[in-house]
């Protein structure tokens, strides 16, 4: 769990691997969302390493407080990169997930002078649905988010992609 109280990568990637083969069998959508706090480097430079732990805290705690089902896994990534696994979610329910984290990290108004798009703390998200057969692979749907987060980061950030 470490400094953010979630799941960490490995725990994400042994729920994905489980996951992907029950929505496999039970032919239901799987959707995957990737987010990363914007301009973060550039926070935690300004505001100290200390500042940084909290505001990851923070964003997690949200995450946390998102979830619907206690099937949903959300777990820190990497660095500033979290993820969120909702099986049996629709890209309409993954969308609307994320536009309410979005939302939500928005609201904690944590001051950041230095990003490029907004005075707070903002998060960009990339959403992937698939259902998954025996010719598609995980990895597949991983990459879609992360292809999404990247759209989302080109459109200018604080926002949502999805496919």
């Amino acid at each position: 769990m470490g400094l953010t109280g979630i799941p960490n990568r490995r725990q994400f990637d042994d729920v994905l691997a489980h996951e992907w083969h029950v929505a496999m069998r039970t032919q239901q959508p799987l959707s995957l969302l990737l987010m990363d706090v914007d301009f973060f480097k550039a926070y935690n430079d300004h505001y100290g390493h200390g500042a940084g732990d909290d505001c990851l805290i923070q964003v997690a705690k949200i995450l946390v407080a998102a979830k619907q089902r206690t099937t949903d896994l959300v777990a820190r990534y990497g660095g500033e990169e979290f993820v969120a696994i909702l099986p049996q979610t629709d890209v309409a329910g993954a969308e609307s997930f994320a536009q309410g984290v979005l939302a939500a990290v928005s609201g904690l108004q944590i001051p950041h002078m230095l990003s490029e798009i907004a005075p707070i703390v903002t998060i960009s998200i990339g959403v992937a649905t698939d259902r998954p057969n025996t010719e598609s692979e995980s990895k597949a749907l991983l990459a879609a988010a992360d292809d999404c987060l990247y759209k989302a980061k080109a459109k200018g950030r604080n926002c949502v992609v999805s496919r």
